[in-house]
């Protein structure tokens, strides 16, 4: 199987580049963060509290979620049932926000994701695919961008939906994320030793999926 690990800071651009790598090689995108939304979806139906990590740790373990492409559809599985209608629900989004800091479930979670990557060719986007999730994958990008750009880009996409921002708060909230990102004592940001660094900061998305492409044509030949 094919691996692709794309990491890189907040505001890189990671998901959107991933998602069109794989469709352009039609490989699977692993959705971590619906992954994580399907945990918090099985432990909610279990009516196990948020607060109580105990019991999430004894729980978690038992979760069997996949992800699965259909029609050209994303459908997250969880025990076999496709659960897209469930995971923005509010109290869903409550239940991942609070179960998402636990060990055990990220322990899990990880162990899944390199399952799915051992049975079919994937693309994952992340802070520690290509160091900790999938240390072994044939292409390893590490995504970036000057602070000042990734700063700009979430300034626009808030005005375009009509909310209001200020672009020195926004530019100092991501240099905070990319401090904490970068020391947290639990597999922090950092590019991979074999890792190829893409800068975003001057190109179009199409100009970046063309570089990423050329990547993995160099690293593991122009077929699928």
């Amino acid at each position: 199987m094919i691996n692709i690990a794309i990491d890189g800071p907040a505001g890189a651009g990671k998901s959107t580049i991933a998602k069109r790598v794989a469709a352009e090689k039609n490989y699977i995108y692993v959705d971590t963060g619906a992954m994580y939304r399907a945990m918090a979806l099985y432990l909610y139906r279990l009516g196990i509290d948020p607060d109580d990590s105990a019991a999430i740790s004894s729980h978690c373990g038992g979760a069997d979620i996949t992800i699965e492409y259909r029609d050209g559809v994303q459908v997250v599985l969880l025990a076999g049932e496709n659960v897209n209608d469930y995971l923005r629900t509010p109290e869903v989004s409550d239940m991942a926000s609070r179960t998402s800091v636990n060990g055990d479930v990220r322990v899990k979670l990880v162990q899944l994701q390199q399952e799915l990557a051992r049975r079919q060719n994937v693309v994952m986007d992340g802070r520690d695919i290509g160091t900790v999730v999938l240390p072994d994958a044939q292409v390893k990008i590490f995504l970036t961008a000057s602070v000042e750009v990734r700063a700009m880009r979430r300034y626009l996409e808030l005005m375009e939906n009509d909310e209001s921002a200020d672009i020195d708060k926004i530019k100092a909230q991501i240099k905070e994320r990319d401090e904490r990102d970068m020391n947290r004592a639990i597999s922090p940001l950092k590019q991979a030793d074999d890792a190829v660094l893409v800068d975003t900061s001057d190109l179009t998305i199409d100009e970046v999926v063309d570089r990423i492409l050329s990547i993995i044509d160099e690293k593991i030949g122009g077929g699928n």
